[in-house]
């Protein structure tokens, strides 16, 4: 859970919260949803994406839903810092594209009295933990973690898994190169791609031996 207004209001730090899930789990969602309540309530909002992603347009966060707010791609979170020194709250999205340099600009910025709301993968097409988002997780005051609808089980999936076969680590896509997996079906299906990739050597010819006797 986390809060939008601080207890003490003599405290002039911010704080960090992270919203992080599988690939469809509505995480760019909930956070335009938190942007745009800080918008109504007449704050100062900045937003950030990597610019890397321009999978639905150059400049504007874009959750699957269609739904949308205006941002400034940065390639490197170092220039987060420059941009959003005089903000209210900061949002930024697809943090696990940003190099490991965005876990102290998120502290800098919530010690300076930022709320700084974060989005991203917490885990790679591998299940590995991805990029910066662990680090941003053990910083944060709050840790959001939502879930996708697994499409071959029905069960909550917490799994990207790649359906292409690419093996670069960063590859921007939808639906016809990620499903969102259950533990279940994600460990099937890795284990299914995992006996594809074993190499199996010709089976030697083998020749009868002729019979002594005519």
């Amino acid at each position: 859970m986390f809060l939008e207004n601080t207890v003490n209001h003599k405290e002039q730090f911010g704080w960090i919260e992270v919203i992080c899930g599988s690939m469809f789990s509505g995480k760019t969602e909930e956070l335009i949803r938190r942007l745009k309540r800080a918008q109504f309530a007449k704050q100062k909002v900045e937003i950030f994406k990597p610019a890397v992603d321009i999978r639905y347009d150059e400049e504007k966060v874009v959750s699957h839903d269609a739904n949308e707010i205006r941002s400034t791609p940065v390639p490197a979170a170092a220039n987060i810092r420059l941009l959003a020194d005089d903000c209210d709250v900061v949002g930024i999205d697809e943090a696990q594209f940003f190099d490991d340099g965005i876990v102290a600009v998120c502290n800098d910025l919530a010690n300076k009295g930022i709320r700084v709301i974060v989005a991203g993968l917490d885990m790679d097409f591998k299940g590995n933990p991805f990029g910066p988002m662990p680090a941003l997780m053990a910083t944060a005051e709050y840790v959001t973690k939502v879930h996708a609808v697994c499409t071959r089980t029905g069960n909550l999936a917490q799994y990207s898994f790649r359906k292409s076969k690419s093996d670069d680590l960063v590859l921007l896509g939808e639906t016809d190169e990620y499903e969102p997996l259950s533990r279940g079906a994600f460990y099937k299906a890795m284990l299914k791609e995992s006996v594809k990739e074993i190499e199996v050597d010709d089976a030697e010819e083998v020749i009868p031996k002729q019979s002594s006797d005519n």
